[in-house]
């Protein structure tokens, strides 16, 4: 895998001819195409033109991965997606024939994909914060934009351009990443966030511990709690206005957490319904923190978007979630971990019995799920699990029933979709942002080398490319 510029080295007549074809066709596609919508809050490429050159491309629309392939890049968005063979180009000639004035990525000899995007993640917390959860307190709001920044960073560089970040206990520090990132003055993906979990008091959302005084609790961890509908109309409102993308709902408890269980339900029916209005008046999506099947079965009803996790939910629950339209966001993967790597870590107990409880349950609801339809999206409980395992869920959801491409498309077109950010994001087509990443394996055939990505592309700009060593 090569990323090099076009070197300007002295051409043969027939590759003068390649070259000024390219030249030629690349204006002439570049002109064609217009001028597409910018971002301004994203960067666009340093050079403003790029010719991204992918052997294989799966480009998260099509059944079939495409060979051999050119993506025009203008200005950090998509122009064209050719053909280099219809072109009648081999490799060396499609390098030779690039414009000195265009930039030439080589990905010849790699698999191109679209940014990939995480619907579930936690930038302000880590899998060891789960030995005590009392780190939490003493963080101060500097620490917490730090840590949030860096673990955007390192989920950027595995390959995810884009995440939704489904809820915190300090929303402020999330809010300021994402803007910080949105601005260019820091690396991470884009940041969808729901802002603080809207949660009962002492519920999965709430930042509270026996053995540390109410008056430690950081008060900005207490934003979202309410107790009757009118309340929790009240702070998701609030949310909305100081800046959440989305709204989550905490209605049954959690497998990490103080004093709650998993399948008990919290929120009522009518709680999440007052939270779902108030979303559709500014129109934003909620959804909802699950393991229960009553409280999947009432978020369902109260009309979310998706459940998260839902792991205990019965066949006919399932069943009303793909009548009503409601996505699942399951971290099929991350149970594997905490038995594991968080055992040998000294995890509580109680956490370790929780996700014994609950994870088979939910990949079995996993396999029903995509059995009857359910939309499923990509999301992994980043923190839960370790921001650096972005791209290990893939295998699991492959394992438990989907095809290689379905998997991917979780994470791309799929998730884009749902999140309503397809005209940007989720495929590499013309008019979205280029964001693409490369392996040197096809994933259609072996999903491990998205584990960890070779390159990583953010509306037209490299910014992650893995050693190449001459041979």
């Amino acid at each position: 895998m090569k990323v090099r510029l076009n070197t300007g080295r002295a051409l043969a007549p027939a590759e003068h001819r390649s070259r000024r074809c390219v030249i030629a066709l690349t204006i002439a596609l570049l002109t064609a195409c217009g001028d597409a919508p910018s971002d301004q809050s994203l960067p666009t490429t340093s050079a403003n033109q790029t010719v991204f050159h992918c052997g294989t491309l799966i480009d998260g629309i099509a059944d079939e991965a495409l060979v051999n392939q050119l993506i025009l890049v203008d200005q950090g968005r998509i122009k064209a997606v050719i053909s280099a063979d219809q072109m009648g180009h081999t490799v060396e000639s499609s390098r030779a024939g690039v414009s000195e004035e265009v930039a030439y990525i080589d990905l010849s000899d790699s698999t191109c994909l679209p940014g990939l995007i995480n619907t579930h993640v936690h930038f302000d917390g880590n899998p060891e914060d789960s030995i005590d959860y009392s780190i939490y307190t003493r963080r101060t709001p500097a620490e917490n934009l730090a840590l949030i920044l860096a673990n955007a960073k390192t989920t950027l560089l595995t390959g995810f351009t884009t995440v939704r970040h489904v809820g915190a206990w300090f929303p402020n520090a999330v809010y300021q990443a994402r803007d910080q990132i949105r601005a260019g003055q820091a690396i991470g993906p884009r940041i969808l966030t729901a802002g603080p979990y809207l949660t009962i008091p002492g519920g999965g959302g709430d930042l509270t511990f026996p053995e540390v005084p109410a008056d430690q609790i950081p008060s900005e961890s207490q934003f979202g709690i309410a107790s009757t509908p009118q309340q929790f109309a009240k702070r998701a409102e609030a949310a909305i206005i100081e800046g959440a993308d989305f709204l989550k709902v905490i209605a049954s408890g959690a497998v990490f957490s103080i004093g709650t269980d998993p399948g008990a339900p919290e929120m009522s029916r009518e709680d999440i319904a007052a939270v779902v209005r108030v979303a559709r008046q500014y129109d934003k999506q909620v959804t909802a923190h699950v393991h229960s099947d009553q409280s999947g079965r009432d978020a369902i009803l109260a009309g979310v978007d998706s459940l998260e996790h839902a792991s205990l939910l019965e066949d006919a629950t399932i069943a009303l979630a793909h009548q009503r339209g409601v996505a699942f966001s399951m971290d099929i993967y991350n149970g594997t971990y905490t038995d594991t790597i968080g055992r040998a870590q000294g995890y509580p107990e109680i956490f370790l019995r929780r996700n014994t409880q609950t994870t088979e349950a939910q990949r079995a609801v996993f396999r029903k799920a995509y059995a009857a339809g359910v939309t499923l999206l990509y999301g992994t409980d980043a923190a839960v699990l370790p921001h650096t395992m972005g791209g290990w869920q893939f295998a699991t959801m492959i394992e438990h029933g989907m095809t290689p491409m379905e998997a991917i498309r979780s994470a791309t077109s799929v998730a884009a979709d749902h999140l309503r950010i397809s005209a940007d994001v989720g495929a590499v087509m013309p008019g979205r942002q280029a964001d693409i990443i490369a392996v040197k394996t096809n994933p259609l055939t072996d999903p491990l080398p998205l584990r960890a990505v070779d390159v990583v592309i953010q509306a037209g700009i490299v910014v992650k490319q893995a050693p190449h060593v001459e041979s």
